[in-house]
């Protein structure tokens, strides 16, 4: 898969190789997962550990920022599909997505290294945010409000504390949980103990 912007043109010249590419991002996040912060993280390094010249790597991106960004969004599961039978099924399979990509060490790794430089990146993590986090958050929100509309929960719930209830508790479980309580019935379980305050 081709790494790049939705509407970005592709420039003139020699065709993408999708082998560099992912040998590219797959180095950076190494690097990363290594403990290298983004500030510490140079062109050179993730060229040397891809095995491409520095030429391959601008020839892509514009600057290390713009690859972090895509480095980052490829550690993010696309938004699943959601059936609309019942709010219920629609929420745990949007955090069963989460204990997915959480279940992966180099992952929780890099997103961890990564979040922690978020102030002094700030245009880097907001554009993260926006490709990666905003989508699925969208998407809950729409759940949560089709579950208002349609009687399966409360009428005066507030949607913004039910997506921070649900999403807070899938995080502390990730990050900050057991270790190796990621079972595959954890989303469900979340789902059902929240339903229980956010039910009719």
């Amino acid at each position: 898969m081709t790494i790049q912007e939705s509407g970005t043109a592709r420039p003139a010249g020699r065709p993408r190789s999708e082998k560099a590419e992912k040998a590219i991002i797959e180095a950076t996040l190494d690097l990363i997962g290594e403990g290298m912060g983004v500030s510490d993280l140079s062109i050179e390094a993730i060229a040397s550990r891809a095995g491409v010249g520095k030429t391959t790597i601008y020839r892509r991106w514009s600057n290390k920022e713009d690859l972090v960004v895509d480095a980052l969004a490829t550690l993010k599961a696309p938004v699943p599909s959601l059936t609309g039978t019942s709010v219920r099924d629609d929420l745990i399979s949007l955090l069963d997505a989460m204990r997915t990509e959480s279940g992966v060490a180099r992952n929780r790794c890099v997103m961890k290294i990564a979040m922690s430089e978020a102030d002094r990146y700030p245009q880097l993590m907001d554009r993260f945010v926006k490709r990666a986090i905003e989508p699925r958050r969208q998407a809950m929100r729409s759940v949560i409000e089709r579950g208002i509309a349609n009687g399966e929960l409360r009428a005066d719930l507030d949607v913004s504390m039910g997506m921070a209830l649900l999403t807070g508790t899938m995080l502390w479980y990730t990050k900050w949980g057991p270790a190796g309580d990621l079972a595959p019935d954890l989303a469900e379980r979340v789902v059902d103990v929240a339903l229980a305050g956010m039910a009719p």
